[in-house]
């Protein structure tokens, strides 16, 4: 073989290793590639907007007049709207038991509203959501209302959240009167009052002590909020901002007072909206949006009888700490690109003890061997029109007292007392109006018909009667019942700092 021939076989030799090389280098980059969208796809960021006695009626998209949501509206049109998702339980401390846990808050001991100093919180041994995705490598942050017990035992960081920034409670629990003004010596329930601790980790770093402090609460969270996400933007998140608006007292920033046609409610919303934007802004930025999942609703009804400073309960019966339908039934929006078709409307029976089983379907992690009450609704996330992961769902309140039952579009109201707005005329300007005290009967109202559940049609339809009465009986079996002195078989205690 003369030089020439070597030389030229030598090379295409050469050329077949690079061009092989290059073949194995390319396969090796695309399984690379294939495997970090497998990974995103199973630990997409998760982002839960929890707003604070926000009404059904009080989003642009769910009818809402005298301001605008747009950013907000933008979710909806990016993704799925729902009109029949419910709180827990129409009260503060249990609807936050409750999405964060996937229970019913009276299985794990949480009713109404925990008041400072409690010597009960939420049990350790629940597990919560930030447990869960932790299981992942989650980097997990919660910013806003806490209220699930202000002891040290009790706070964010014990449950799951590497960071917190926020009040341990309600920004009405502190000595300042309704409608505003300085800290005095109030004769209601208010005089028992500390002022309100504004916590970062565990410890309070400063007190609010009026009103032009609690104004740029809404500012503060939302950008320790965009600071997280920048801190975390290469690793899956997962932040649980729980506004404290548009609870009373109503504060809001100067860069949004007098906006509104609505008055200081719609300013509120106008500034709660540029957080939302803020927040879509910085995945934006950083090329997140598509591996995000934006979860935007409320804790229940609105506060009616505080007038002009309440919500909308968008048409539906009573508002916030009752049963009906505008205590529990809350707008909610999720957004997530690639997974939830743009412009969806969901009107399937779902809940925020949903969202906890929800997320573990998505990513994958087993949850503990420990009873909870929600159901995956992933299947409906993804579009799936044949599905119907919930049926059914209990309507408890105060100490653990079953007030209805639903199953499909039948809601059966069981006899009961409770505090009514209707008739009253509700108070302006910060101020508390009144309620009275009501009682119902045994009710039957077709959801589908009647959301305003104005028409009892139970003489019509005994047979549905008698089915939900079998179904709420098994909820007294499970839950117990306070109306009729059951305890349940089923219950756990709330967590509980022992007194010597």
């Amino acid at each position: 073989m003369n030089t020439t021939n070597m030389i030229a076989k030598r090379d295409g030799l050469y050329n077949t290793v690079i061009v092989l090389f290059s073949f194995i280098i390319l396969f090796f980059f695309t399984c690379l590639e294939a495997n970090a969208q497998k990974r995103k796809k199973d630990s997409p960021n998760i982002i839960l907007i929890f707003m604070d006695d926000m009404g059904y009626g009080d989003l642009s998209s769910y009818g809402g007049k005298g301001y605008s949501t747009p950013n907000i509206d933008e979710l909806a049109a990016q993704g799925m709207r729902f009109t029949n998702f419910y709180s827990a339980q129409a009260i503060c401390s249990a609807s936050r038991a409750g999405i964060l846990t996937g229970c019913y808050p009276n299985r794990i001991g949480i009713p109404g509203a925990i008041f400072p100093n409690s010597k009960v919180g939420l049990n350790s041994a629940e597990e919560t959501i930030p447990e869960v995705l932790k299981k992942k490598g989650y980097a997990t942050s919660m910013v806003g209302k806490w209220h699930l017990g202000d002891a040290k035992e009790f706070l964010p960081l014990q449950h799951g959240f590497d960071e917190f920034f926020g009040l341990p409670y309600s920004n009405d629990m502190w000595p300042v009167p309704y409608g505003g003004g300085s800290i005095t010596k109030y004769t209601s329930w208010k005089k028992k009052m500390p002022l309100l601790p504004l916590i970062e980790g565990n410890k309070t770093i400063e007190h609010i002590e009026d009103m032009i402090e609690m104004d740029e609460l809404t500012t503060r969270y939302t950008e320790k909020s965009v600071s997280f996400i920048e801190q975390h933007k290469k690793d899956p998140f997962f932040l649980y901002f729980a506004h404290s608006m548009p609870h009373v007292p109503l504060a809001v920033s100067d860069k949004f007072k007098g906006k509104s046609e609505q008055g200081l409610y719609g300013d509120v919303m106008m500034e709660i909206d540029w957080s939302v934007g803020q927040i879509m802004k910085v995945l934006e930025k950083n090329k997140l949006t598509d591996n995000t999942l934006i979860i935007f609703t409320s804790d229940n009804g609105p506060w009616l009888n505080f007038g002009n400073h309440a919500g909308s309960a968008g048409g539906l019966r009573e508002g916030k700490q009752t049963s009906f339908e505008g205590g529990q039934r809350e707008p909610c929006i999720m957004r997530w690109p690639g997974v939830i078709s743009k412009g969806s409307i969901s009107n399937k029976l779902s809940c925020t003890i949903d969202l906890l089983p929800t997320f573990a379907a998505i990513t994958k992690i087993p949850l503990a061997d420990r009873k909870i009450d929600g159901v995956n609704i992933l299947p409906i996330l993804k579009g799936d029109k044949n599905v119907n992961p919930r049926n059914q769902l209990y309507y408890y309140y105060n100490d653990n007292a079953l007030e209805g039952v639903r199953e499909g579009d039948w809601k059966l109201i069981l006899p009961h007392k409770y505090r009514s707005y209707e008739g009253e005329q509700p108070a302006n300007d910060g101020y508390m109006g009144k309620k009275h005290n009501a009682e119902i009967g045994l009710s039957l109202y077709d959801l589908r018909r009647d959301p305003g559940e104005r028409y009892d049609v139970k003489e019509q339809n005994p047979k549905v009667v008698k089915s939900l009465l079998k179904l709420a009986e098994e909820a007294r079996k499970e839950l117990g019942d306070g109306l009729t002195g059951r305890k349940g078989e089923h219950r756990r205690e709330p967590g509980r700092i022992e007194t010597k």
